[in-house]
């Protein structure tokens, strides 16, 4: 850790370079020479990286940010708010610590959080911070994190995972068994220090082949940012076998929209129906989770096909994803588009449709944008269709 970037002088020259360019900054002459200008640049463009992604740090004077990639692969503090409305009680380890977002946010609901860091350096920069922040109730920990968990020999009310996504083997991973560390293989171990284990994973990580990995799942948490998936979150409990409930979040500036139900339990049969006045298309979260049927029932809506996952209904309602007027429904056809599409402006989305976006555009010469919008799609009656619509929120 380089204390030397902390002299006030290359502290405003940092606050001065936010935004700019990297790669040109690159070829200017280092200001500030008895300090690795590289060191300089990486706290520029870190903490440029931190702006909207991590608010509290970015106000708060003297912090040190570790590689842009460290930024990048960090929890944004929305998520981590989330993440610590889940856990309770008194004490908490988090043995994949790295920047420490998730701790920040842990320690405003847990009385004592560890934080566990293979990065001596890593470690030594969070520690730093959280003196900034003026946080007190978490201590950092550097070394292997099955070695810390043995050596405290603690219970404790809840261990957080979120294990790295590189393999030197592999490269980027995506099965639990592939990440570090191995969260399946030491499962048992973990559960001998905890009866309560949070798990972070990939957006990428498949739902089914995650519960093939693990056992004693009791909730799923898929949380997204602005419509895009960003984490699963496993809530495993020492000795649970009942139902799983997946439970999808998405947090928006203006709202977080939630929508839950139980994992394989029988459901009834969903509504079909041709399209009515109004169109709905779940959010990311739920279009993850699978819960295509469970939806559309929830909300008393008409799914158009089995396989399209959008819904229709006659009157408006509010629903947790984008809603749409639906102003003209028209078969897929040549003499159709012509009329209506050939040579205009519209925002395209297929579902369950044999065609793709780009080579719809190509067909009709589809410019992008306006304020139409269009679902290329397939009815109840396995008929070719496309709905047009405008936006209603």
């Amino acid at each position: 850790m380089d204390l030397s970037i902390l002299q006030p002088e290359i502290q405003a020259f940092i606050q001065q370079q936010i935004g700019n360019s990297i790669s040109k900054l690159a070829l200017q002459k280092n200001p500030f020479p008895e300090t690795e200008w590289i060191s300089i640049l990486n706290q520029i463009e870190a903490k440029t990286k931190a702006k909207d992604k991590l608010p509290t740090w970015f106000k708060t004077n003297n912090i040190i940010y570790p590689s842009k990639i460290s930024v990048e692969q960090t929890s944004s503090e929305k998520t981590a708010l989330y993440k610590s409305s889940i856990v309770s009680g008194e004490s908490l380890i988090d043995l994949t610590g790295g920047f420490g977002v998730d701790d920040y946010y842990f320690a405003s609901k847990i009385k004592k959080v560890a934080h566990c860091e293979i990065n001596p350096e890593l470690s030594s920069i969070v520690k730093h911070n959280l003196n900034c922040l003026q946080v007190k109730n978490i201590d950092c920990f550097t070394g292997d994190s099955t070695e810390i968990l043995s050596e405290l020999n603690t219970k404790w009310d809840w261990i957080y995972i979120d294990p790295s996504r590189r393999s030197d083997s592999k490269g980027k991973v995506f099965l639990l068994k592939d990440c570090l560390p191995n969260v399946p293989e030491n499962l048992d171990l973990y559960f001998q220090y905890s009866d309560s284990i949070l798990i972070k994973t990939a957006p990428l990580l498949d739902i089914a082949a995650g519960l093939s990995e693990l056992n004693q799942v009791k909730t799923i948490h898929i949380v997204a940012l602005e419509n895009e998936v960003k984490e699963l979150l496993w809530e495993l409990h020492n000795g649970y076998l009942g139902n799983i409930t997946i439970k999808t979040v998405n947090i928006t500036k203006d709202k977080t929209e939630h929508f839950d139900f139980t994992l394989n339990q029988e459901s009834q049969i969903p509504h079909y129906g041709l399209p009515q006045n109004y169109l709905y298309e779940p959010n990311s979260a739920i279009m993850k989770s699978g819960g295509f049927d469970e939806v559309g029932l929830f909300y008393h809506l008409n799914k158009l096909h089995k396989h399209s996952h959008i819904y229709t209904s006659t009157d408006l309602i509010s629903f947790p994803g984008r809603i749409f007027k639906i102003e003209k429904s028209i078969p897929y056809s040549k003499t159709e588009m012509k009329l209506a599409l050939e040579n205009k402006k519209a925002n395209i989305t297929t579902r369950n449709f044999p065609e793709s976006v780009e080579h719809i555009r190509k067909k009709w010469k589809i410019k992008e944008g306006g304020s139409a919008y269009c679902f290329f799609t397939t009815d109840v009656n396995n008929n070719k269709i496309v709905l047009i619509c405008t936006k209603t929120q």
